[in-house]
């Protein structure tokens, strides 16, 4: 493959910018790559990679990755023995200088969430992982998930819009005709005078 470079027993591949037509799966053949180099590729939350045990290396810079959970869940089940991930240039990786509208505090938190799910990392993009940062992932880095908002569903699946109830003012119980408790009577008084109805029950000696 012309793309690997052999060194010695150590596999390293970088596919910086090239265009990749075939799925990485195909790294399965090299049991022995360290490094791996991926970046600028359009990969995207359907990255699988194949069990990598010696990786210990790498790299997805400027790629189309948003989905961090699960991407450190697969890492950390095919990359067991990964030390450097560099993640920049990500939607999942909020950055300053890729992301104008976050800021260090966010960037932070997803440090720490990383680093508790792959807390033998000793270096995360471009800083290396302090004592003290591994021991705070521990502690806090699972309330550091990121959640976002689900799309809300369409209005044809919901049924608001496509078949909207009648407007009715009464309780629900009170539609229905076969439970009506309603009465219709006709009114045998009928007041005819020049002075207010609710004068007529108000005494002289209470005016």
């Amino acid at each position: 493959m012309s793309a690997a470079s052999v060194y010695s027993t150590s596999w390293i591949m970088d596919y910086a910018s090239v265009d990749l037509g075939w799925s990485l799966a195909g790294l399965k053949m090299f049991t022995e790559l360290e490094e791996l180099i991926v970046d600028n590729n359009l990969l995207g939350n359907d990255l699988q990679l194949p069990r990598l045990p010696n990786l210990h290396t790498l790299t997805l810079n400027k790629n189309h990755l948003t989905d961090i959970e699960a991407l450190l869940e697969h890492l950390a089940d095919v990359t067991p023995s990964l030390e450097y991930l560099s993640l920049l240039g990500n939607e999942a990786c909020p950055n300053q200088l890729v992301s104008p509208d976050k800021d260090e505090d966010d960037y932070q938190r997803y440090r720490y969430f990383v680093l508790y799910k792959l807390p033998q990392l000793k270096f995360l993009d471009t800083r290396k992982v302090t004592k003290r940062e591994g021991m705070e992932a521990q502690e806090r880095g699972a309330f550091m998930k990121v959640v976002k908002p689900k799309p809300e569903a369409s209005l044809n699946e919901a049924g608001s819009e496509s078949h909207p109830l009648p407007y009715s003012p009464l309780p629900r119980g009170s539609r229905d005709p076969m439970t009506h408790k309603g009465v219709f009577a006709k009114c045998r008084y009928i007041y005819y005078g020049k002075h207010s109805e609710g004068n007529r029950f108000i005494r002289n000696d209470q005016l």
